[in-house]
């Protein structure tokens, strides 16, 4: 049962898809306030306005929290974050088509609202306390447990926005080869997409605040998972480091039951204290999968966690950096060359540095991060070269890489750009920053 879910994920490369998740902070136009649930206007308006284009709610405990439709699902993270998960695409020309059709619909929900939308990886200006929490049991538990487990849970629930893109593999041998390539250049992914250097109003003295917070989440269930280039890492290797995450929650009959820091061990032995006798379906072990949250996570499919929110662009442009690098052998094989030799040491290192040095991080072995990301790039433009999915006017999927390419010739992550903007042009006006940087 419990290896069963990553080797359902297994498809051949023709059945390979492109699954991009981007979060989106909520704003009230009139006062830059975070909406929230229930008040007119708010977030369940915003949900609910989503029904002009087709889109189904989806409740619990009598509350709409999600919204179904053919691009995918939107979702609300804990302070009312709008998410889209958009739906597993063949192409980067669809999961663009996807990304516009969602901001188009969201922007024209929001004109009749009164909402704005942000493009960053973490509140410039918000407190913990002015913000909302949504009316979702799974929050609820999470938000009581964390500040057990670290200092900046709250902080990762409340105040943070990221893309990720999930994809596939193969086999077994192919899951393992495109974990440790993209676990290892996921630290490449957080500079180039780093975009929170605000907190509370003020520059917080990093590049990727969001990516540091997650330092002190919950060392259980994050990081970079060195078993990942042990000899041995497969699918068992990663069950077993599941089975050490403690548990969140057990869902049964439409509700949470809280059973966070309990052992999933001790449930498969029928020892759980918040369920006794019950053994878990498979569904449970599904959804224990979904609680751990390392710099790549392994369900059924490979996902991408490494980059802080950004503009529509960016939106594009990671999807773009990983089917590049993961979905051509020759750019995977070309890839995985690059950092195949680097030691743990140097890859927690690397990854320890990069929320405040950005592209400036140290490579492991010498050098900087920077000295290989137009390599890096070039590496995934000759795979989505290699992979030929052309548009209606003919162009293949390069293209989504020019964002990138601009930080990496310029030298200034987007966090940098920002703060030049602060201390410059916005004369230490954060407010400008709603007007600049909304989509």
């Amino acid at each position: 049962m419990l290896v069963a879910p990553m080797q359902k994920g297994e498809k051949p490369a023709e059945r390979w898809r492109i699954g991009t998740e981007h979060e989106k902070f909520v704003y009230r136009t009139a006062d830059r306030r975070a909406p929230s649930y229930t008040e007119q206007g708010g977030i369940r308006d915003l949900l609910m306005a989503m029904t002009e284009f087709g889109w189904e709610p989806v409740l619990e405990g009598g509350n709409v929290i999600a919204m179904s439709g053919p691009d995918g699902a939107i979702s609300l993270e804990p302070a009312g974050q709008l998410e889209l998960s958009g739906a597993p695409l063949e192409n980067l020309h669809q999961t663009c088509a996807e990304t516009g059709r969602h901001l188009a619909q969201v922007k024209t929900i929001g004109d009749k609202l009164g909402l704005g939308y942000l493009g960053l990886g973490l509140w410039p200006d918000k407190t913990r306390e002015e913000l909302p929490v949504m009316p979702k049991g799974r929050y609820d538990i999470m938000l009581r447990h964390m500040p057990r487990v670290g200092s900046m849970g709250l902080d990762m629930m409340l105040r943070t926005c990221t893309i990720q893109v999930n994809l596939d593999y193969s086999s077994e041998a192919d899951m393992v080869k495109k974990f440790r390539t993209s676990l290892a250049l996921q630290p490449l992914a957080t500079a180039l997409f780093a975009n929170s250097p605000f907190l509370e109003g003020k520059p917080n003295g990093l590049l990727s605040y969001r990516s540091h917070i997650w330092t002190d989440t919950d060392p259980a269930r994050t990081g970079m998972l060195s078993f990942v280039f042990d000899e041995d890492f497969g699918y068992e290797r990663y069950v077993d480091y599941m089975l050490d995450v403690p548990m969140y929650f057990v869902y049964r009959d439409g509700k949470y039951i809280d059973a966070s820091g309990l052992s999933f061990r001790d449930f498969l032995d029928g020892k759980l204290s918040v369920l006794p006798g019950e053994k878990p379906k498979a569904s449970d072990w599904v959804d224990h999968l979904s609680t751990a949250f390392p710099e790549v996570r392994l369900k059924s499919f490979l996902e991408m966690r490494g980059a802080d929110g950004g503009p529509w662009n960016r939106i594009c442009a990671l999807p773009a950096l990983w089917v590049g690098l993961l979905y051509d052998q020759t750019a995977l094989d070309a890839a995985w060359d690059l950092v195949k030799d680097w030691d743990m040491d140097g890859r927690e290192k690397l990854r320890a540095e990069v929320p405040k040095l950005g592209l400036d991080a140290a490579l492991p072995g010498g050098g900087k991060l920077r000295d290989i990301a137009a390599e890096v790039l070039a590496i995934s433009r000759s795979g989505l070269s290699a992979r030929n999915r052309l548009n209606d006017a003919g162009d293949n999927e390069t293209g989504y890489l020019q964002p990138l390419d601009e930080i990496v010739s310029s030298g200034l992550t987007p966090a940098e750009r920002l703060l030049n903007l602060y201390n410059g042009e916005w004369g230490g006006d954060l407010s400008r920053i709603y007007a600049e940087k909304s989509f």
